[in-house]
Parts: C-alpha cells; structure tokens; sequence
C-alpha cells in the first residue's frame, strides 16, 4: 500500500513538475532607467491576424503606428502576399508566419464543411497555441483581429493569462454573423458560435472597434465591461490623390487590363470604374454584372450618348472563378458591348494609383451584422476617388455623407441609375469627386494616435 502511494505521488509530482516547465515563459514590466538605451523599442505589441498579413490593411497599419510611436511590432500571421512596402522596410517591425492550413480542409460544400472546419480548427489551434505560448517572446500588449473569433479569442486569452499580456480585441465585425451567411441565424453552430465570442471578449483589457455602432452593440448587447473604443479606419498614406488629369490618364494607359480600350482613354471619353472584392457570400457580385448589362444596353439602345465603360475589379476569393465564367459567357452573348470588365491584382502602389485615376469606385459590401464597414471605401476615399456602394446598412452614414462624397443604392436596378446619372453627366461626377478628395484629408494616424496611441502608452 506505501509503495503504490509512493509511485501515485512520484508519477502526480512528476506530472505537475513537467506541466510547470511546460509553461510559457511570462512579461516581466522593464522599468526604464536613465541609463536605458533611447533606440531601444519602448515596449512590444504582438499582432495576430489569423489571414492573410497582405490582405489585412487595418493591422498592417497598427504596426506601422506602433513602430512610429518608438514600440516594436510583432505581426503573426499568414505570409501569402505582399505586404506593405513600408511594413516590410521598417525595423521596428517583424513577422512571423503561421503555417498555412492543409488545401483540402477548404471547402464550399455545407455538408463537407460540417467535417472539415472542426479539423481545420484543430490545426489552426495547435499552430497559434505554439507560436503563441513558444516561438515568441511574452509581450506586453497581444492585439488581435476579430473575426475570425474561432480558435483566436480562446487561445490568445489563455496565452495571454499564462503569460501575463494585456489582451486587446479589434472587432472588425462579428464572427458568428459571418457564419450565418453560411449556415443561417438559426443554426446551432451560428448560436454557439456568437456565445463564444461574447464569452470570450470578456477577457480582453480592452477592445477597439470599427464603427460607433458597434460599440454600441458590444455595450449593450455583449455587455462587455472593458474599454470599448471606436478607431475608424483611415486611409495610409500611400492614398493620395492624383489632382491632374493627364497623370491619371497616362497610368490607366500603362496597364495591360486597358489595352483594348487605349484609343477611348487617349480621347478622354472612357469612364473607368473600379471595386475591390473578396469574391464572397457578404459581397453580391451578382449586382455590379446585373447593373453593367443593363447599362450596355442603354448605351446601345434609348442613350447612345453614355460613355463606355472600363470596369477593373481587384480582389480574391471563393466565387471568384464561378463569377469570370458567368462574365466571359455574358461577353459572348453580346451583352457587355458597351463594357469591358478585367479582373486585376496589383501591388500595393499600383492599386492606390488606381483608385486615384479612376472615374468611380463600387462598394458591394453588404455587412453581415449591420455595423462595420468595408475598408475598400476609405482606401477610395483616401485616393480621393467618389464611391457608390450598398448602403442598406446601419453603419453606412459613419463613413459615407450621401450626395457629397458618395452614394448609396439597395437594388441592381438602383445601381444603374446610380451609374447612368453619374457617367452621363461629369458636372455630378466632379462634384463627387471634390467631396472625395475633401474627406481624402482625414488620415489614419489622425485617428489612431489620440485612441489606440494612447492606450498603447505610445503617445
């Protein structure tokens, strides 16, 4: 009986002996002294952005304003495209990328997702947990990207408990909204999945948010008692205007999607239009095609007098290649004859040039829960372009100021008007575009350095 106890104790002393030397290591505050070295980085804010670094513009700039405030940002995330020139250039800036998931844990189909998002979860939680709790030093501040909320929200409140780090949520949007346009307000998992988010935002020291909508709703819904601080986003500062219209034109020209229509930009007659999609379920692609075929044929028919027209859409995602397919059989069957649509990916400069050259830019962004915004409006408005965009929203008036800077529509058939009044009368247009190139002023350090600056303690 003493010997069993003995091996029970030696095994259980063992077992909690390994657990300790397991854990990760913790922060410990440095406090400064006069003999500290100034070039030092005042203190390190990790990044965690479970997608694409690239295709994450808000973090990306959080970095950058980190990095200028004197701190030294640790961005984690997926290495799949090019960053920002100046993310990767700047040395108070690094990256760590996490191990893209199997391809085959993808998946469009209802039934196969039910099998695979629980395995693609695992291996998600497995990589976070040990870049995490492993291959990064404990930080003072770990500031994450919402959504997506499954797996981020439970392994970086754990971590950040075991390591002593200041846990900041910025809610982009909701995550179990997302997932209602898959699987349905009603469905178990959409329920589940909006009981995790507000469980686990609970542990957060502090929360930024897009809109001042939404921190409404994370107020008086989620109940969340840490600070809730709207930080609207801004445009970089690579979106600049493009005031002379000979230097707009002259890039147009030089891109290869406009090759076709080169005589109609030289003559000035081409109107160009540009929306930046993620080829998803929250973006109704469906409505700018609708939209493009009746204006061709408008033109074609009652208003031979519309411009034609250039439409160059970026992005990537999911429905992307089903939507060129619907596109190329439209072409063939005649009914894009006043409209060339080219599909592009640029790099970062020549995206912001875009926007700025261009004659107007499309929103499609529908939002799942009614209080975010879509980043591609500030980037156009940024570049001074004049927006219009789906605004049957509650959100909408936070970013957009109708009739001045931009406009709003809620149907195809709005759209058309929206694009028939705008290109067939460059008095309206103009006067957009003034109104765009006004709001261009606002710029993200404007924002950031009087909310998350100061939370930070970097301002």
């Amino acid at each position: 009986m003493i010997e069993s106890t003995i091996t029970v104790a030696f095994y259980v002393s063992s077992a909690i002996t390994l657990l300790i030397l397991l854990l990760p290591s913790q922060y410990v505050p440095k406090h400064s002294t006069a003999q500290d070295d100034p070039d030092k980085p005042k203190t390190t804010v990790q990044i965690l952005v479970l997608g694409d670094i690239g295709r994450s513009p808000r973090m990306q700039y959080h970095a950058l304003s980190i990095a200028k405030g004197g701190a030294h940002a640790e961005i984690i995330g997926y290495h799949e495209s090019e960053v920002h020139p100046d993310v990767s250039s700047s040395p108070g800036i690094s990256i760590v990328a996490l191990p893209p998931h199997p391809a085959y844990l993808q998946t469009s189909n209802k039934l196969l997702f039910m099998i695979f998002a629980p395995l693609k979860v695992l291996f998600q939680v497995v990589c976070i947990w040990w870049t995490l709790a492993y291959r990064t030093q404990p930080a003072k501040w770990l500031l994450i990207q919402n959504p997506p909320s499954i797996p981020t929200l439970a392994i970086s409140s754990l971590t950040c408990f075991l390591r002593h780090t200041n846990l900041i949520i910025d809610w982009h949007n909701f995550g179990y909204s997302i997932l209602a346009l898959k699987l349905g307000d009603t469905h178990p998992l959409v329920r589940l999945s909006k009981w995790y988010e507000m469980r686990f935002g609970r542990y957060a020291t502090a929360h930024l948010c897009v809109t001042t909508a939404m921190a409404s709703v994370l107020k008086k819904e989620f109940l969340l008692e840490a600070p809730i601080l709207p930080l609207h986003d801004r445009p970089a500062n690579h979106f600049r205007p493009i005031l002379y219209r000979d230097t707009r034109q002259e890039f147009l020209l030089s891109l290869p999607e406009a090759a076709s229509v080169k005589p109609l930009i030289e003559s000035g007659v081409l109107k160009v239009l540009v929306s930046s999609t993620s080829w998803t379920a929250d973006e109704d692609f469906s409505l700018l095609i609708d939209a493009l075929c009746r204006y061709s044929e408008l033109a074609e028919t009652t208003m031979p007098e519309l411009p034609q027209v250039l439409a160059i859409i970026t992005g990537k995602g999911p429905q992307k290649e089903m939507y060129l397919k619907q596109i190329a059989n439209l072409e063939k069957e005649g009914k894009l004859k006043r409209v060339s649509i080219r599909t592009a990916w640029l790099s970062t400069d020549d995206y912001a040039r875009l926007l700025a050259s261009a004659s107007l830019g499309v929103s499609l962004h529908m939002s799942s829960s009614g209080v975010d915004l879509p980043m591609k409006v500030v980037d156009m408005f940024g570049a001074g372009l004049p927006v219009v965009g789906w605004n049957r929203f509650e959100a909408w008036p936070e970013l957009v100021t109708e009739g001045v800077n931009g406009r709003g529509f809620g149907s195809s058939d709005e759209l058309v008007e929206e694009l028939v009044e705008l290109f067939g009368d460059d008095s309206k247009l103009e006067k957009l575009r003034a109104g765009a190139q006004k709001e261009s002023s606002h710029r993200w350090d404007d924002e950031w350095d009087p909310v998350a600056g100061k939370l930070l303690g970097l301002v």
